[in-house]
C-alpha cells in the first residue's frame, strides 16, 4: 500500500458513490451508459473471483465486496428499478467489439495459463476500454450533466493515480506488471480529451459538451 494506490482506491470509490447517488436522488439513469456498467460488472466479477480462493487483507476483501455490490446494485437500478429512464436510443456502442478482443488477448498474453489468471488478465484488458460506451454516449448526445462529468473525472483519476502507484512500486520495490501498466496507460489516454474539457468547462460552471 502507498499513497498513490490509496488515493486511487478512494477516487474509484468516490466515482461509484457519485454514480449511485446521482441515480438514486434523481430517480433517473439518464445520461448513464448501461453498457459501460455491464462491462464494469464483468470486470469486477472476473477479477474478484479470488475472494473465494485467497485472503490478502481485510482492506482488500472489503473493497472488492464493495465494488461488486455497488456494480450489481447499479445494474439493478438501471435495468429494473428505473428502467423507464434508461436511454436505449443513445447507448448503442457494440460492446462485443471490446469483449471479444479482450478475451483473445487474455488467452494469448497472460502471466500464467490458469483459469483465475486468465480471468484476471481479461478483467485488466476489459477495464481499460469499459468506459468507451459511456464516452460514446456522451459524444452522441453532445453533452453531459455535471454529476455525470464528476463521475467520469473521478473514475479517470483513479486509473491515473494507479499509474503513479506502479511507478512508485517500480522504484521502491523493483516490482512492476507490464500488462497492468500498458492497460492503465490505454485507459488513461482515453480520458485525456474529457479531462481537458472537464478542467476548462465543468470546473468553471459550464455544461460539458463533446463533439459528436
Amino acid at each position: 500500500m502507498n499513497i498513490f494506490r490509496l488515493l486511487g482506491d478512494l477516487s474509484h470509490l468516490l466515482a461509484v458513490i457519485i454514480l449511485l447517488l446521482k441515480i438514486w436522488k434523481t430517480r433517473s439513469c439518464a445520461g448513464i451508459s448501461g453498457r459501460s456498467q455491464v462491462l464494469f460488472a464483468a470486470v469486477y466479477t472476473a477479477r474478484y473471483l479470488d475472494l473465494v480462493t485467497s485472503y490478502i487483507s481485510a482492506y482488500n476483501t472489503v473493497m472488492k465486496i464493495v465494488f461488486l455490490v455497488a456494480s450489481y446494485g447499479t445494474l439493478y437500478l438501471m435495468f429494473i428499478k428505473f428502467k423507464a429512464t434508461y436511454d436505449h436510443n443513445h447507448d448503442t456502442f457494440r460492446i462485443e467489439f471490446l469483449v471479444l478482443p479482450c478475451v483473445i488477448l487474455a488467452l494469448l498474453i497472460n502471466h500464467d495459463f490458469s483459469a483465475l489468471e486468465i480471468l484476471w488478465t481479461f478483467s485488466i484488458y476489459l477495464e481499460s476500454v469499459a468506459i468507451l460506451p459511456q464516452l460514446f454516449m456522451v459524444s452522441k448526445t453532445g453533452e453531459a450533466e455535471s454529476i455525470t462529468s464528476h463521475y467520469l473525472f473521478a473514475l479517470g483519476s483513479y486509473r491515473g493515480l494507479y499509474l503513479f502507484n506502479w511507478i512508485y512500486r517500480y522504484y521502491a520495490e523493483t516490482h512492476y506488471d507490464l500488462i497492468a501498466i500498458i492497460a492503465g496507460i490505454v485507459q488513461t489516454v482515453l480520458y485525456c480529451d474529457f479531462f481537458y474539457l472537464y478542467i476548462t468547462k465543468v470546473l468553471k460552471g459550464k455544461k460539458l459538451q463533446l463533439p459528436a
